[in-house]
């Protein structure tokens, strides 16, 4: 190593054998030999006349009292003021003589530690060694010899104490020195020195760099620094201290940070905390986004859990981790102090959007900033959450970050538990899932009893919340738990009983889950040895029967479920626990659990019902014991007994009379070999026995499970129920004669009697319709072709009960009993029920009310019985909104045709109706009496859906009249499915209506229903198919066939069917396209891939798509998802063209399938389109869509085109149409090319030419080319088009802010401005429309939407100013044209408070604030860019919207008064110059 050479070098060392290895100092001989041989002595005599003693005999060098005066002393002989060169020769050679001196002396090391030794034990840094680095003149050579010492004692042992280190003495020196009189060539020297000490001397000197140097020296030091890093990575540490402590400035400070970065992938892990400390805490705004984004590109996590160095944490030291842990508790704590870490770090997560560039890191960064608390607490929560539903943070990452660093982890579990709680209380499915997900890898993770008690603590009081999906979540979790650590969470039984004081507010489902937690613990304990942990079996089986026999319904169906949960876990015969013959119970305890249950439900025909619907439910999933089953099978023998009556060669053996009526077989599939009879009549009017129909569904129900279960899935054992008769009243009873002489009871009988036919019915449906499963194949194919008859006719049937009990239930109302007790919450139910009752009750007094008040107008001549004639049958089908066909209405007026007319309040009848003429039942029939009751009904079941398979499973010709005749069926069927649909839809919650099973009972997961569904995609084509064409054949059946047809499946032949044939095939085509939109967003596509395609090649035309998208290539290959979504467009949009000639409700349906097919190929075709581009080009996919869009608008702009009034059709007009007109035009603009264009022109050219005058609207059409622009149609057209006016210039906004940050380029900004021209034409066109348009809903519309578009061209002043240099003219001439529409508005209030409507004075303060801040926000704009003289502000003279000039109070000759005037009117009309803007 060669050093820098010294003015006069010291004599050469002795030799010494303690420095053999360090590198030896070649001083040149020459100057070797000039040194004086008595250069120590002099140099001692020069000390001792400074007051210095060198050779101490009893230790260091004493040093005087005055060590200040000590060091001037030398100072002064050593310096030369003299301009004399002999003086400053020998004041030289002095200084030469004295520092070669000391050289000589130091040669020994004793020597050398003696001076460097302190003599006071309490001043250490008082050494002779420290005074003379303070002489300034000698400072230099003293450092460079002590610089080139160092080398002599680089091999100390590591370790020593600080006075045996001579290294470490000499480096201490250097340290806090007041002055450096050359710090250049010191640092230089000192740098070279360092580059060759051992590792731990190096250590320490780069450690004390920022004590030892200059601030002028730290790029030296830095760039010294750097390289040393490249050579060797240990002593990152020292240098992070050194970078941390030197005084840097901005440059060399990101030059110190980039040195860092550049480590962070080469250095040790044990060294990574201080490398992201010293970053974290070097961070500033202008390099806090690289340093958070080189961390996270670059840090590591492996998450594997490693060994501690020292697993005993004491009390009060800091935790002991592992490398991870050491890192994480790093960067915890380098974030709890740096706001401004934590805000950059939520940026760059929040810019993350795909799952890939989701890290370890990231999520650790989150839950570290999560940890530190308040303020950026809430942030993190919502980031969270908002990464979790994205699926950007899965369950993989949350497992690499519990299981991989458990200590870490346990340090911080509370923060954990916290975070799962606010995720577990989330509403979105996958946050809850993931909050679930993170509790259960802390309980599998941490099996001490504190982390597991605060853990079910936490469980138990999610179970507590108000949530119920939180509520559903917890459950579903803990029983998951339980399944798999059923004996570890014995210990823990006292905190999980906690979960039973919430049982009031649980519904059904919850209920299940938590018996099911609590039953899987009583197995568990009884196979426990610990008498201690078999009590929670006993204390289950007290709770249960406790509440089952308590008297109050909504306890006892806690008790029943939770007593058959017992039974399901206790009694499964496949399950054998192997327990001691000690603990192993017969099925006795289980039997008499169950003859507990069914005795406490016999004073409750609801609590019966619960019972078997629960039971059946239960062994449909599951096989309990024989014996069990056996006595299943016995309680079950009493429903022949019960419900069943003998018949004689198809009679009845007993025609007696039930309560004054009598009875007929109804509805005989089997004719006279029929043994048997449902014995409704005499069961319905049985005053003690008429509670045992109520559980007649559920009962058959459990019995046709269990005869299913024991006989491999056949019903042949009772398949005589499916064909058998009905005994019901006596169809002259439904006749208007009949009718009027029935009592309010006998009434009665007859509505329950068809109530509890039709529910019966429903349950042989759900029954027998599991016959047909192709999966199951357990009966022949000729049986299967006879129970398909039979269950067509049954559906017949119960289309026709429930059509004439709407009937009867309009004449005479009353409240059905509930067959069907479930709801959400226990007790709601009956009160919801009440609810729809009374509604309807009131509606119906308020129509009586209404009809008193109309028969006071009636003339005088009116007989008492035509005033109190009550409203028909018919009458009461068109208020619910039914179409009625000319032909219905022509044989309903006709008095020839037999009809029982009535009322809703029961009594009289219609005096043209004949005494012996039948109740006339319209098909499909439309009652809100008996919807409201719908949910009493007892539910279809989703296997019933596949009878909508039957046409494709009998090969019949759909051409023919059977499958006509069968339309209504399938309509029925239909209409179910439309309602299962509504329920699983996304973002509702899972609760069946109409026809469709509840939560609690015949519940059904989203995958199961899929599963039911999925081969149901092509009938649905097919019926869709025969409803259109039968609409555009317009062919008519007669009634007679009608009633032929009802006859055949054993319907009385009395009655009067009234089918409406357009009615049906119009209903089940907007019922098969409603079922396909749902279809086509239910969120089982994500399950389910196949899914989505399935359905959309049910849906392909006959032809070829390729003719219809001439434009587009290349065409897509037949069977990617690009194809099947044209084929589908396609399909439908010759629908939608079919359908414009005879319905107009058609017709927009169809055309909002469209639009949901293009919405939906952008949402999944985007996802495929990343994808896309790694093998083909991304334009192909990206493509499709705009295609899409363009066929769309031209088929809603066809729709608005279309003479839709036509005498020869239903479209008699537009009334009432005004929302759906509105929903065309809205896709229209969206869709078009150019919004803004295609506005400009609808508002200010076609608008003007419309005319409010109430026509035909065939006037209308000749001025313009848009037919469904008229009077009815007028109001929803200007709404229409000032909404998308408004939402453009928010767009607009939205993406000006966005550019702000941005150099905006000449012709965006060209763009904008002509934007936002064409928005003040359109409002101002809009607003003046006022002035030939007097209706009031007009003008409140136009003061509220101008008011709201004035209050958003506030928000482009900013812009304005901006570019007001540029485009003044465009600026200016923007405000003249908007004030046009402003004083308009400013007329619009003055005459809405004039007049006093009320309706448009609300809008009216809104308004004027919002032309007021316009008004001042324009004075700013032109003052602001030196254009104030173009502004000015006069009185408003007060004119109407004519133009005309009125009196008015605002021409008082008082300055006040004008000071109001001006205040309240903002706007002037004199004459102004054209560079002037008057306000």
């Amino acid at each position: 190593m060669v050093f820098l050479s010294r003015k006069k070098p010291p004599p050469p060392p002795p030799p010494s054998s303690s420095s053999a290895a360090a590198p030896s100092l070649k001083i040149p001989k020459s100057q070797t030999e000039s040194v004086e041989p008595d250069a120590a002595e002099k140099m001692t005599a020069i000390l001792a006349e400074a007051g210095c003693t060198l050779r101490n005999p009893y230790g260091p060098p004493c040093l005087p009292s005055d060590l200040h005066a000590f060091r001037s002393n030398l100072t002064n002989r050593f310096s030369s003021c003299s301009s004399k060169s002999n003086e400053r020769d020998k004041i030289g050679t002095l200084r030469s003589v004295f520092v070669s001196g000391f050289s000589l002396y130091i040669q020994s090391p004793s020597n050398l530690r003696r001076v460097l030794s302190s003599s006071s034990t309490t001043k250490r840094n008082e050494t002779l060694v420290r005074n003379l680095l303070l002489v300034s003149p000698i400072q230099l050579e003293i450092q460079e010899m002590l610089l080139e010492k160092l080398p002599e004692y680089f091999d100390i042992v590591q370790g020593c104490s600080l006075e045996e280190d001579v290294a470490r003495l000499i480096i201490n020196h250097f340290r806090w020195l007041d002055f450096i009189v050359n710090s250049d060539v010191f640092t230089d020297k000192l740098m070279q020195v360092l580059s060759i000490c051992p590792l731990h001397l190096k250590k320490e000197i780069i450690g004390s760099l920022p004590e030892i140097i200059g601030d002028h020296n730290c790029k030296a030091v830095i760039d010294s620094l750097e390289k040393m890093l490249q050579e060797d990575s240990a002593v990152v540490v020292p240098v992070l201290d050194s970078f941390s402590n030197l005084n840097l400035d901005d440059q060399l400070q990101e030059q110190a940070i980039t040195v860092a970065i550049s480590c962070i992938r080469t250095i040790d892990a044990e060294h990574m905390p201080y490398l992201l400390r010293f970053l974290l805490l070097a961070a500033t705004p202008a390099n806090v986004r690289r340093i958070i984004s080189q961390i996270r590109e670059q840090l590591k996590f492996t998450g594997l859990s490693q060994s501690c160095a020292s697993k005993n944490k004491l009390k009060g030291k800091a935790p002991a981790y592992d490398t991870e842990g050491s890192i994480l508790h790093a960067l915890k704590s380098s974030l709890r102090f740096k706001n401004i870490l934590c805000q950059e770090i939520v940026k760059e997560l929040n810019s993350l959007e795909k799952p890939r560039d989701f890290k370890v890191i990231d999520v650790w960064l989150l839950l570290l900033m999560y940890m530190n608390g308040d303020p950026i607490r809430k942030s993190v929560e919502k980031i969270f959450k908002k990464k979790v539903v994205d699926g950007c943070i899965q369950e993989a990452l949350l497992d690499q970050c519990i299981c991989g660093n458990k200590d870490f982890v346990q340090d911080n579990f509370a923060s954990f538990v916290s975070l799962a709680e606010h995720l577990l209380s989330c509403k979105e499915e996958k946050a809850r899932e993931i909050g679930c997900h993170i509790y259960t890898r802390l309980f599998e993770g941490f099996a001490d009893n504190y982390s597991r008690q605060e853990i079910l603590g936490a469980l138990v009081t999610h179970v507590g919340s108000d949530n119920k999906f939180e509520v559903s979540s917890v459950l579903e979790m803990m029983t998951a738990l339980v399944k798999k650590y059923a004996q570890q969470l014995l210990p823990f039984s006292s905190h999980i009983n906690g979960i039973l004081d919430y049982l009031e507010g649980f519904s059904v489902e919850n209920l299940h889950k938590v018996y099911e937690v609590f039953s899987l613990l009583a197995l568990s304990a009884r196979a426990s040895a610990d008498s201690f942990r078999s009590s929670i079996s006993n204390e289950l089986m007290m709770i249960v029967r406790k509440q089952v026999s308590h008297p109050d319904l909504k306890y006892k169906k806690m008790g029943l479920v939770g007593t058959l949960r017992i039974v399901s876990s206790l009694g499964d015969a496949k399950s054998v626990p192997d327990f001691s013959l000690s603990q192993v119970s017969d099925c006795g305890e289980i039997l008499e659990l169950l003859k507990t249950a069914v005795d406490s439900c016999r004073q409750s025909n609801l609590a019966q019902i619960i019972f078997y619907d629960e039971f059946a439910t239960m062994l449909s999933h599951k096989l309990l014991q024989p014996e069990i089953m056996e006595w299943i099978g016995k309680h079950l023998g009493e429903f022949e007994s019960l419900f069943l009556a003998d018949l004689d060669n198809g009679k009845m053996a007993d025609k007696g009379s039930y309560s004054g009526l009598e009875g007929d077989l109804w509805m005989n599939l089997d004719g006279s070999i029929s043994p048997i009879c449902l014995n409704i009549l005499a069961l319905a009017s049985s005053s003690s026995e008429s509670c045992c129909l109520q559980i007649l569904p559920s009962n058959f129900l459990l019995l046709s499970t269990v005869e299913r279960l024991t006989n491999e899935g056949s019903l042949a054992g009772i398949d005589a129920l499916l064909g058998c008769p009905l005994h019901l009243p006596s169809s002259k009873y439904f006749a208007a004669a009949g009718w009027e002489s029935l009592t309010k009871k006998q009434k009665e009988i007859l509505s329950l009697s068809l109530y509890y036919a039709a529910n019966w019915i429903r349950e042989l449906l759900n029954a027998f319709s599991s016959q047909i499963d192709e999966r199951l194949g357990c009966i022949s194919q000729a049986t299967e072709k006879d129970v398909t008859t039979k269950l067509l006719k049954r559906l017949r049937n119960l289309v026709f009960l429930e059509s004439l009990l709407s009937n009867l239930i309009t004449l005479s109302p009353q409240s059905l009993p509930e067959l069907h007790p479930y709801s959400e919450h226990f007790g709601c139910s009956t009160r919801s029920q009440q609810h729809a009752e009374k509604k309807y009750d009131k509606r119906k007094l308020n129509d009586d009310a209404s009809q008193r008040k109309g028969n006071i107008k009636k003339s005088k001549h009116s007989n008492v019985n035509e005033k109190l004639c009550q409203p028909t049958i018919m009458d009461a089908f068109k208020k619910a909104g039914v179409v009625i066909s000319q032909n219905e209405t022509q044989t309903h007026e006709n008095p020839s045709v037999s009809s029982l007319d009535g009322k809703a309040a029961a009594g009289s009848m219609d005096e043209n109706c004949s005494d012996n003429e039948s109740l006339c039942v319209k098909i499909p029939q439309v009652s809100p009496a008996l919807e409201a009751q719908r949910s009493k009904f007892r539910p279809l079941l989703p296997q019933c859906l596949s009878i909508l398979k039957f046409p494709k499973v009998r090969g019949q010709d759909i051409g023919s009249p059977d499958y006509k005749a069968e339309l209504p069926l399938y309509l029925y069927l239909l209409h179910d499915l439309h309602t299962k649909l509504d329920c699983l839809a996304p973002g509702k919650q899972l609760r069946f209506k109409r026809g469709s099973a509840p939560s609690s009972f015949g519940r059904f997961k989203l995958v199961e229903l899929v599963s039911q569904i999925k081969g149901l995609f092509p009938s649905l084509r097919l019926h869709l198919n025969i409803a259109i064409s039968l609409l555009i054949k317009g062919d008519e059946t007669s009634q007679t066939s009608w009633r032929d047809e009802f006859a055949l499946a054993g319907n009385p032949n009395t009655f009067n069917i009234m089918v409406s044939e357009s009615l049906i095939n119009t209903m089940v085509c907007k019922e098969v396209l409603y079922c396909f939109s749902k279809m086509l967003t239910l969120p089982g596509y994500e399950t389910d891939k196949s899914l989505l395609q399935d359905l959309l090649e049910a849906f392909q035309p006959t032809e070829n798509p390729v003719a219809s998208f001439p434009d587009f290539q290349p065409f897509p290959s037949p069977g990617t998802k690009e194809y099947l979504f044209i084929g589908a467009y396609c399909f439908l949009e010759e629908i939608l063209n079919n359908a414009c000639s005879f319905s107009f409700d058609l017709a927009f349906e169809c055309l909002l399938i469209l639009h949901l097919v293009v919405t939906s190929a952008q949402k999944y075709l985007g996802k495929v389109s990343e994808e896309a581009t790694k093998k083909r080009s991304s334009g192909h996919v990206q493509g499709l869509v705009p295609s899409l869009q363009a066929k769309l608008g031209a088929s809603a702009g066809k729709l608005l085109r279309h003479k839709w009034i036509d005498e020869s059709t239903d479209n008699k007009g537009l009334k009432n149409k005004g929302e759906m007109v509105q929903n065309i035009l809205r896709i229209y603009l969206e869709t078009s090319g150019s919004t803004s264009d295609l506005l400009d022109e609808l508002a200010c050219t076609i608008l003007p030419q419309a005319s409010l005058s109430k026509s035909t609207g065939a006037d209308d059409a000749r001025d313009h080319e848009f037919p469904t622009l008229c009077s009815a149609t007028f109001r929803g057209w200007y709404k229409t088009l000032h909404e998308e006016n408004l939402a453009i210039l928010t767009k607009l906004i939205k993406t000006i802010s966005s550019e702000k940050r941005q150099n905006c380029q000449l012709e965006a900004t060209k763009a904008h401005l002509k934007t936002i021209q064409k928005t003040v034409n359109v409002v101002v066109s809009l607003v003046n429309l006022c002035r030939s348009h007097q209706k009031v809903t007009i003008h409140g519309m136009a003061i509220k939407y101008g008011g709201k578009y004035v209050d958003s061209f506030l928000k482009v002043f900013d812009f304005l100013e901006a570019h007001f240099q540029e485009h003044n003219e465009l600026i200016i001439q923007l405000v003249k044209d908007l004030q046009k529409a402003t004083r308009t508005l400013q007329t619009l209030c003055s005459e809405a408070k004039g007049m006093k409507q009320t309706a448009i004075t609300s809008k009216v303060p809104a308004t004027k604030r919002s032309l007021e801040r316009f008004l001042f926000s324009v004075k700013a704009l032109l003052h602001t860019t030196s254009r104030g003289s173009n502004f000015w502000m006069g009185s408003l003279k007060h004119k109407d919207l004519s133009g005309q000039i009125v009196s008015s109070q605002a021409y008082v000759d008082t300055e006040t008064d004008e000071v109001e005037e001006e205040e309240e009117n903002m706007t002037g009309e004199d004459p102004m110059e054209e560079d002037q803007l008057p306000l």
